[in-house]
């Protein structure tokens, strides 16, 4: 039988990986950032995508 990946059920699942490379500013910011909100590194990425939103132009 064939044994599927069992996770925790989500509302929001996040299929999609990215990989990033920083600089050494970059870096830091992030993760004063992640230290001063107790969130994970993942968690901090995705705010600051969330804040690029108003900023797109609408077609």
């Amino acid at each position: 039988m064939d044994k599927k990946k069992m996770g925790r059920p989500t509302d929001n699942p996040k299929p999609y990986k990215i990989g990033v490379k920083l600089d050494q500013e970059a870096k830091d910011i992030l993760d004063a950032y992640c230290e001063q909100e107790s969130v994970s590194v993942m968690e901090a990425a995705r705010r600051g995508i969330k804040r690029l939103k108003p900023d797109l132009k609408k077609k």
